[in-house]
C-alpha cells in the first residue's frame, strides 16, 4: 500500500470539505441544529461534509471499510477502515468560534496508516503516514523539548454530557492550574493533539471521546515524536475513552 500516495489524495480531499465548512459558517439556522444527546450538537454541515469525505475516499481506498462519527454510511468491521470525523469542533462552528477541523484516518485494526487534520479557518493541514514522518502544511514538525510539568502548557477537553467522572476530572485540572504554565481548552480534541505534535502544546488529556475524536491526531502525534496512552499508561489511546498525549520526555511523570 502506498502511504504517501494516499495521504496526498486525503489531504487534497481533506481540505476541499473543509473549504465547503468553513463557507458553512454563520448560515446555518437554528432550525437546522439538532441534538444527538446532551450538548452533542449536529447540523446539515457535518452530514453533507462527511458524504463528501466518504465519496472521495471510497475512491482512494475501495477496499476499505468506515467508522464515521455522523454515520451517513454504513459502519462495519472491516480490518481496514476509514475513521472519521468531518467537523470536530461543531458547537464551536455552530457559535462562530474559529477553532474546528477535518480529521481523517486509515487504520488497520488498530494499527494507524494515514492520518490527517484540517483547521480550515487558520488554513492549517497536519499529516502524517506511519513512519513517515508529520507535517503542517507540508514541512516536517516535531513535539516540544519542554522536560519539566512546571514549564509546560497543557490542553484538555471538559466533560459536556457526561459528569459521573467529574470530581475526578477537576482534581486533575486544578493540580495542572497550579503547575504548568496554563491550560487551555480549545474545543476540539484533532486540534489539541495536532497542536501536541507541533510543539504548541507540551501534553493533553480528555475522556470520553470516540476513535473518530482522536485516531488521526494520534498518528501525528506519534510521527512527530511524542507518544500516547491512556491514563495509567498501560493500554492504547484509541478507544478515545482515555486519552494522554504528550511530547513523551513528561509522559512517565504526567502517567504518574
Amino acid at each position: 500500500m502506498y502511504l504517501k500516495s494516499i495521504s496526498q489524495q486525503v489531504n487534497q480531499s481533506i481540505r476541499e470539505v473543509g473549504a465547503y465548512i468553513k463557507k458553512e459558517r454563520g448560515k446555518v439556522k437554528a432550525k437546522e441544529i439538532s441534538d444527538k444527546s446532551l450538548n452533542n450538537l449536529v447540523s446539515y454541515v457535518d452530514k453533507t461534509a462527511e458524504q463528501m469525505l466518504v465519496k472521495a475516499l471510497k475512491k482512494i481506498v475501495p477496499e476499505a471499510g468506515f467508522l464515521t462519527e455522523e454515520k451517513t454510511v454504513a459502519q462495519d468491521n472491516k480490518s481496514l477502515r476509514w475513521i472519521i470525523d468531518p467537523l470536530d469542533g461543531t458547537t464551536n462552528f455552530l457559535f462562530g468560534l474559529p477553532i474546528y477541523s477535518v480529521s481523517v484516518a486509515l487504520a488497520q485494526d488498530e494499527e494507524l496508516l494515514v492520518g490527517a487534520v484540517y483547521i480550515p479557518e487558520l488554513d492549517e493541514l497536519f499529516s502524517a503516514t506511519k513512519n513517515g514522518g508529520a507535517y503542517l502544511n507540508n514541512r516536517p514538525i516535531s513535539v516540544s523539548k519542554t522536560v519539566t510539568i512546571a514549564a509546560s502548557l497543557a490542553a484538555t477537553g471538559f466533560p459536556y454530557y457526561k459528569f459521573e467522572h467529574l470530581d475526578r476530572y477537576m482534581a486533575m485540572l486544578e493540580k495542572y492550574m497550579r503547575n504548568t504554565r496554563g491550560v487551555r481548552r480549545l474545543g476540539s480534541a484533532a486540534v489539541d493533539l495536532a497542536y501536541v505534535a507541533c510543539g504548541r502544546f507540551d501534553f493533553y488529556f480528555e475522556f470520553d471521546l470516540n476513535p473518530w475524536d482522536v485516531a488521526a491526531g494520534l498518528l501525528i502525534v506519534a510521527e512527530a515524536g511524542g507518544k500516547t496512552s491512556n491514563f495509567d499508561g498501560s493500554g492504547s489511546a484509541f478507544s478515545g475513552k482515555e486519552i494522554l498525549a504528550s511530547n513523551g520526555t513528561m509522559h512517565g511523570v504526567l502517567v504518574e
